[in-house]
């Protein structure tokens, strides 16, 4: 258990290293965190496939692939509901906001209460691996929405500055976000943890919301930018390291 709370607050806490990260360099270049999204990207299809979705199947038994199908389905459709609710990250992160009216303001939080409702099924998955048993596959999974969370953070401090949000609110909201994180690991955690019958299902549940955000968020905001080969290379390259990672931690 203090394994799990010490990764769920590492996991939230990447997001606030992101927005120290944003504060330090208020004007950072599309490119480099278009890479760094990039990686991040590859990291976490990585670990949806062979963390969540094969797992799955294994665990599934003989209904283990038709769970993971569903799971996977299941796990995107609840983010694509969500998306109808609140705006797609890739249409708002790099705004430019210029001047302080109330629309503008309204609109740099929606913007906030987006990433932190996405967040949320993050955290469900890493939480949800580390009810699976198999910790160092929990902590690759971990490792690769924490390292996303990073650039997240990056971009949330710019626009609510220029808003005329005061540092330390924009720190706090930012924060904020992360902590949404660390309460969708314990719940995934928690969730699995009273009933392994759901395990199958839950795990590519999980596994399909990520492959959900990786597709229609992460990699469209990364080839907005004009730096599409070097994105992505940057995915095969984070893609590549979990797989070895993967190989190496089962040997």
């Amino acid at each position: 258990m203090e394994m799990v709370l010490l990764t769920a607050l590492g996991v939230g806490g990447a997001t606030v290293f992101g927005a120290l990260i944003g504060f330090a360099f208020k004007k950072i270049s599309h490119k480099f965190s278009d890479i760094v999204l990039s990686f991040a990207a590859g990291v976490m299809l990585a670990a949806a496939v062979l963390g969540l979705i094969l797992p799955a199947v294994e665990t599934g038994g003989k209904w283990g692939l038709a769970w993971a199908v569903l799971g996977i389905f299941a796990g995107a459709l609840c983010l694509n509901l969500v998306d109808k609710i609140v705006p797609h990250l890739h249409k708002m992160v790099g705004d430019e906001v210029e001047g302080h009216s109330k629309t503008e303001i309204s609109r740099v939080m929606l913007f906030l209460l987006a990433i932190a409702i996405h967040n949320l099924p993050e955290g469900i998955a890493a939480g949800v691996g580390f009810g699976s048993g198999d910790s160092g596959q929990a902590l690759l999974i971990a490792g690769g929405i924490a390292l996303q969370n990073i650039p997240e953070g990056m971009v949330i401090i710019g626009p609510m500055l220029a808003v005329g949000v005061s540092p330390k609110k924009t720190f706090l909201l930012a924060a904020l976000t992360g902590i949404v994180e660390v309460l969708g690991t314990l719940f995934g955690y928690f969730a699995v943890s009273i009933s392994n019958a759901i395990l199958p299902f839950a795990l590519s549940f999980a596994g399909g919301t990520m492959l959900y955000v990786i597709s229609d968020e992460m990699i469209p905001e990364t080839h907005a930018h004009g730096s599409q080969r070097g994105a992505t290379y940057a995915l095969l390259v984070g893609f590549c390291i979990m797989l070895i990672s993967d190989v190496l931690l089962h040997q």
